[in-house]
């Protein structure tokens, strides 16, 4: 790794890890890294929250020797009617997808939405999580313990539906999520969705899911 010289570069190196980052980082990690003292990552920091400060958009906070980006509490509101009616909107075709298959076969864990989907489902389940759409209701009694994953009072919200015993058939359930797509300037062409007597597990696993038992969920069986 390039030495840093000075002081103002480690202050911009900081800025960048930080932007990058998202979440919060420990001082020492950052010292440890960067290969500079802690002294010096408090005084970069410190100059930093005096720039991010105040009335400007972004703030450098620290908490539990940790230092992180954050949005100005100020602008709350102002961030929330902006960003809202975007995260409603958010529900792509795969978090779609994501979200018919855990609708049919809750309980499942992320591994068997990946064997029916046939590809990584890590952002979609997040999505999916934020969005408040599903949630985790448990562990599966296999190897490492796998989340399992159901929908949230939300998803029936969101889709009419009073509870898990009204869920729809298959092609009314598509209705709705078609008409969720024309409301947010989607087509019915976009839609990735298979029928739901297709949405099997496959018996032969890749093998990075090999060493969890599947176990195929009744759909009669929910309630």
């Amino acid at each position: 790794m390039s030495s840093i010289d000075t002081t103002m570069n480690l202050k911009e190196v900081v800025l960048s890890v930080l932007f990058v980052a998202g979440d919060g980082i420990e001082k020492e990690f950052l010292a440890e890294k960067l290969e500079v003292s802690v002294k010096e990552i408090n005084k970069a920091v410190d100059e930093l929250k005096e720039i991010y400060s105040n009335d400007n958009g972004i703030h450098v906070i620290t908490y539990k020797n940790k230092v992180q980006l954050a949005s100005n509490p100020n602008y709350a509101n102002y961030i929330s009617d902006v960003l809202n009616p975007i995260r409603e909107k958010s529900l792509t075709r795969a978090a779609l997808e994501t979200l018919a298959i855990i609708a049919y076969k809750q309980p499942v864990t992320k591994l068997e939405i990946e064997d029916i989907r046939r590809v990584n489902s890590d952002y979609a389940v997040q999505v999916l999580v934020d969005q408040d759409m599903i949630e985790v209701v448990g562990r599966k009694d296999a190897v490492g313990k796998p989340l399992m994953f159901g929908t949230t009072e939300n998803f029936l919200k969101r889709f009419n539906i009073e509870n898990l015993s009204d869920l729809p058939d298959y092609e009314e359930l598509m209705e709705r999520i078609n008409l969720i797509h024309a409301e947010e300037g989607e087509t019915e062409s976009d839609s990735l969705f298979r029928n739901v007597d297709d949405l099997e597990f496959n018996e032969e696993l890749p093998d990075f899911l090999k060493g969890e038992t599947v176990e195929k969920v009744d759909v009669d069986t929910i309630a």
